[in-house]
């Protein structure tokens, strides 16, 4: 065996330990109140941090590119509270524009 496998082999034992363990947690650590506000936070952050990834960087380099126009043009709707149709809409045009003429 390869040392491929072995890393494939070792990391689908640690999730499957990790989620096993995850369900004999007690209840009642997470219906404490410090736990259910940093758990209504993480999602929030996770998210943040994707946009900012996949904005900023191509690969391992920091690109300002369309992608930064289209965030900015969600956030300025996001500012005016457009819906988040519109946001998503407004940010994909503007993105594609910059794209296709700049």
């Amino acid at each position: 065996m390869n040392s491929l496998w072995i890393a494939t082999i070792g990391t689908s034992v640690i999730a499957f330990a990790l989620k096993y363990l995850g369900h004999n947690v007690p209840e009642k650590f997470f219906t404490h109140p410090k736990v259910q506000s940093i758990n209504a936070l993480i999602p929030i952050a996770l998210l943040s941090a994707l946009v900012a990834v996949q904005t900023f960087s191509e690969k391992s380099k920091l690109m300002i590119d369309h992608r930064l126009a289209g965030v900015g043009v969600a956030i300025l709707a996001l500012l005016l509270k457009a819906p988040f149709p519109v946001v998503v809409v407004s940010a994909a045009i503007t993105s594609a524009v910059v794209y296709k003429f700049f």
